[in-house]
């Protein structure tokens, strides 16, 4: 199963110097002039979690696989995109097929940097570029209009639902709301899924600052925090240029030493990264053996059976059981055995809803 962020804004905000250190290449050219990037790169990342080393440590596994996401660097969309302008059309179709959406602005000064529209203004970057994706998906429901209400008029009940649904996602995009503001119904959210629309992406907003505001931010951010909260978004301030040079540095100790000299704890990526995986609204299940101890990604709310079938089409298939421990019942029993022994693996059946932390080993038969 895998799930991909796709990392967009205005041209020269910064977001290949991002993509090139989240993926440790340089597959992205960042280069300072608008489209440098034509076709978006796509690198796989580690997600970040502790909790899978103490697993394997204690599963005295041979292999450590943790579970990855995929970032998409996606070339920078311009004023009037959603009419064709600056390949804005080509643009738009990449961002359609991402899961979620990573919204780099640009909150440095840099003479040597151009902007788009020679300014530099995170709110009214973040603006266009969230006009144009509103003003395409209003054009894309519009022209379905017509087809939609034939076959609503023609008694077709999922024609019928659809057009109610269509019309007020228009309303709502028509005063200048994203989709994702919409209150979907119950019976609505595979109809919604089907519309495909570019501001029902989740958003993670990323303020790239200059080196000196690395650890506090700046004047810029300061404006635009207050902004994206208004949104309901999360924002992330890094700086690119440093995560650049921090992804080059291999040594762990030396990472770490390089990062307190400029007074952060962590990365910027691995916030990204972590931030992404909870945009998409996942969780992640860990199996743990002598072989290995892996992590595994499904989405909140799904059922052992799902589970299992990320592991393996047969598992789901012909799932019989899932024997399950809680992460913190596996750490505090030190194992496996020590879990069975206390009482604390339980067996679970098809219902069960898999837990962010689970150790689970599935029973199955083909």
């Amino acid at each position: 199963m895998g799930f991909t962020c796709g990392i967009v804004g205005l041209p020269n905000v910064g977001k290949s110097t991002l993509f090139n250190a989240l993926t440790s290449t340089m597959q992205a050219e960042a280069a300072n002039y608008p489209f440098c990037t034509i076709e978006p790169n796509v690198g796989r990342v580690a997600v970040p979690d502790e909790r899978l080393d103490r697993i394997a440590q204690l599963a005295q596994s041979a292999k450590v696989v943790p579970t990855q996401l995929d970032f998409a660097d996606i070339a920078g969309l311009v004023r009037g995109a959603s009419k064709g302008e600056g390949l804005g059309n080509q643009f738009l179709s990449h961002i359609r097929e991402v899961d979620a959406i990573i919204h780099v602005v640009r909150c440095f000064e840099d003479t040597n940097v151009t902007h788009v529209e020679n300014r530099i203004d995170p709110i009214a970057d973040a603006e266009t570029v969230e006009t144009e994706l509103l003003l395409a998906d209003l054009d894309s429901l519009e022209k379905r209009l017509d087809g939609v209400v034939k076959k609503a008029r023609g008694n077709d009940a999922e024609a019928k639902a659809r057009l109610v649904l269509i019309e007020r996602i228009v309303a709502l995009l028509k005063e200048g709301e994203p989709a994702r503001a919409a209150t979907i119904g119950p019976n609505e959210h595979k109809l919604f899924r089907e519309l495909q629309l570019l501001t029902a992406k989740p958003v993670l907003f990323v303020c790239n600052v200059d080196e000196a505001s690395a650890a506090t931010g700046n004047a810029h951010t300061q404006r635009f925090l207050p902004w994206a909260a208004t949104r309901g978004a999360r924002t992330v301030i890094i700086c690119a240029a440093i995560e650049a040079e921090v992804a080059q540095i291999t040594d762990p100790a030396e990472r770490q030493e390089f990062l307190a000299a400029i007074g952060l704890v962590e990365t910027g990526l691995s916030q990204i990264i972590r931030e992404g995986y909870g945009l998409l609204d996942l969780v992640t299940f860990f199996t743990a053996g002598p072989k290995e101890s892996r992590a595994w990604t499904v989405h909140k709310g799904a059922l052992a059976p799902e589970a299992a079938g990320a592991v393996h089409t047969d598992f789901e298939r012909g799932f019989i059981r899932a024997e399950t421990i809680s992460y913190r019942d596996f750490i505090e029993c030190a194992g496996e055995n020590g879990a069975r022994n206390a009482g604390k693996m339980r067996s679970e059946g098809k219902t069960y809803v898999v837990t962010d932390g689970d150790v689970l080993l599935f029973r199955f038969n083909v």
